[in-house]
């Protein structure tokens, strides 16, 4: 289970925590260990852009900023931007070692579509404004 540091004026609900699983956490512990990066955080974001409106992104925090929401799992943070995070409330992020296909899963409940990639999607308030086909 995941804790949640966060500033005393902000209150999230369960709804809007990011779930990372057990091999996610292993992953980005190793990338953390092999990047020689020890304090360093996962950031999750959510950009414009893709071809679906809205892509993920993430990358090795070295310094979270004041006002990330942060998530813990054990020894591993994951930090997401308080814009990024309506996006991606309740989302789970998985990761699997395939021989062909294998990284890190995002599950969004709040997408309503996703290209063929997986890297990018629209959620229900995107997708009158956009018109994007749902393949890469």
């Amino acid at each position: 289970m995941a804790t949640i540091d966060l500033p005393l004026i902000e209150t999230l609900t369960v709804s809007e925590q990011i779930t990372l699983t057990e091999s996610a956490v292993a992953r980005v512990r190793r990338l953390i260990e092999e990047r020689q990066l020890a304090g360093s955080a996962l950031r999750v974001f959510v950009s414009g852009g893709g071809c679906s409106g809205m892509q993920y992104g993430m990358g090795l925090e070295p310094e979270p900023r004041e006002n990330d929401l942060r998530f813990s799992f054990g020894d591993v943070q994951v930090v997401v931007d308080p814009m990024s995070i309506s996006y991606l409330a309740g989302t789970v992020i998985d990761y699997t070692d395939e021989l062909m296909g294998g990284g890190f899963r995002i599950e969004n409940p709040n997408a309503v579509s996703a290209c063929g990639c997986g890297h990018s999607f629209r959620t229900a308030e995107s997708s009158d404004a956009h018109s994007h086909s749902d393949g890469c």
